[in-house]
C-alpha cells in the first residue's frame, strides 16, 4: 500500500506517506517547549512527517494561550529538546511557524506587544484568556511597509534557529485566517499600497516570505500551508479572483522548489462549504512539486484513495491525539480510540500523553 511506503521530501528519508497535521494544544506554559511536549511529539514519532503545532516567530504573533514561540533562546532550546526526542524514535519534524494576527487578545500577548493585521478590521466574537477567561478579540493596527518588514525578519531569524536546533524544517502557516492568510483574503485585506488590491498584490507576502526563509535554511527545508475556500476565524470562503491568487501563489512557490505546500480541506471539521473549484488539483498541476491533502482521514482505505490520486502525503489530524500508535493501527485494521475534546487545550498530560 502507497501509505506505508517510504518517501524522500527534500533531503530527509519519511519513513510512510503519513503526515501528522499540526494540532493547538496549548501545553506550553509560559509559552515555552517543555519535556511533557517532548513525550507527546516522540510518542507519535511513527508518523513520517510531524508538523507540530502553530509556534510564533515572535511576541506579537502567540493569539492563544499557552501556545510555544520561537524567538527567545529557552524556547529555541526547548524546541532542540522536542526534535531530538523525535528523532530518537525515529521521526522528522517541521516546526509550524505561525503569526496569529488579528485572532487574539493583548491578554494572550507579552507586555509591550501589538496586535497586528494587513488591515485595521476586527475579528468578531471572543478568544479563550487564562487571566480573564472568554474575552474580545483586540482591533488590530494596520502594518507599516517597516512592520511587514520587522514580521518576516521574525520568521527569517525563527527558521534559522529552529534548524541550527535540529528540527528537519518550517512550515509557514497561511491558512486558517491566520496573519499570512489575512494578506490572502479581500475581506481581512483592504490595503491599497503594494500589500493589497489585486491577487498579485494580495499574494505578495507569502512568496516574498518563502524566499526570505529559504534563502537561509534551504527550499528544501521550507513548507507552506494554505486552505482555500476556507471559513475558520471569519475569512471569506470564496471570492471572485480565488482561483487566480491560489494559482499564482503555486507558480511563484513552485519556482523556489520548496518541500511543500500543505493544502488544508476545511469541510469536514471546520464546516465549510464545498469547494466550487477542483483547487487542489489546479494547486497540484501548477506546483509541480509535493503536495500534501487530507481531511477526515481515518482509514486505509481513505488515505489510499488520495495517494492514487496523485497526491504525495495525507495529514491526519485529530485521530493522532488519541491514538500516539495510529500508524500501527492503521497498518493492522484496528479501532481508533476517540479523543476527549474537553481535554484539547487544558494543561496537563490527561488527554495529551496519557492516552
Amino acid at each position: 500500500m502507497k501509505t506505508f511506503e517510504k518517501f524522500k521530501l527534500g533531503d530527509i528519508q519519511l519513513n510512510n506517506r503519513i503526515v501528522m497535521a499540526p494540532l493547538t494544544r496549548s501545553r506550553a506554559i509560559n509559552n515555552v517547549p517543555n519535556e511533557l511536549m517532548r513525550k507527546y511529539y516522540a510518542q507519535r514519532a511513527t508518523a513520517g512527517l510531524i508538523i507540530s503545532e502553530g509556534t510564533s516567530p515572535s511576541p506579537n504573533g502567540l493569539g492563544y494561550a499557552r501556545t510555544p514561540g520561537a524567538y527567545s533562546k529557552v524556547q529555541i532550546e526547548g524546541w532542540r529538546n522536542v526534535a531530538e526526542g523525535v528523532h530518537e524514535n525515529g521521526g522528522n519534524i517541521f516546526v509550524q511557524l505561525m503569526h496569529t494576527g488579528r485572532v487574539t487578545s493583548l491578554l494572550n500577548l507579552p507586555e509591550g506587544s501589538r496586535v497586528l493585521a494587513p488591515s485595521s478590521i476586527t475579528l468578531e466574537g471572543e478568544i479563550y484568556t487564562d487571566s480573564k477567561g472568554f474575552q474580545p478579540h483586540d482591533t488590530p493596527q494596520e502594518m507599516t511597509i517597516a512592520d511587514i518588514k520587522k514580521v518576516q525578519d521574525d520568521y527569517v531569524n525563527a527558521a534559522k534557529q529552529l534548524v541550527d536546533a535540529g528540527v528537519d524544517g518550517v512550515e509557514l502557516h497561511a491558512a486558517n485566517g491566520y496573519l499570512l492568510e489575512q494578506f490572502i483574503n479581500p475581506k481581512t485585506n483592504v490595503r491599497t499600497d503594494e500589500y493589497g488590491g489585486d491577487y498579485k498584490n494580495r499574494a505578495r507576502f507569502v512568496p516574498e516570505l518563502a524566499i526570505r526563509v529559504a534563502d537561509v535554511i534551504g527550499s528544501n527545508k521550507v513548507g507552506v500551508r494554505v486552505s482555500p475556500y476556507g471559513v475558520f476565524n471569519d475569512m471569506k470562503g470564496d471570492y471572485d479572483d480565488l482561483v487566480d491568487i491560489y494559482t499564482y501563489m503555486a507558480e511563484e512557490l513552485g519556482k523556489l522548489g520548496i518541500a511543500y505546500i500543505h493544502i488544508v480541506d476545511q469541510r469536514v471539521a471546520m464546516n465549510a462549504p464545498d469547494f466550487t473549484t477542483n483547487i487542489k488539483r489546479t494547486i497540484k498541476t501548477v506546483f509541480e512539486g509535493n503536495i500534501i491533502v487530507g481531511g477526515d482521514v481515518d482509514s486505509i482505505s481513505k488515505s489510499e484513495k488520495l495517494l492514487n490520486e496523485g497526491y504525495d502525503l495525507v495529514y491526519i489530524g485529530r485521530p493522532f491525539i488519541s491514538n500516539p500508535n495510529l500508524v500501527e493501527k492503521l497498518k493492522n485494521n484496528q479501532k481508533l480510540i476517540d479523543p476527549n475534546p474537553d481535554t484539547f487545550y487544558t494543561p496537563g498530560e490527561v488527554g495529551y500523553t496519557d492516552y
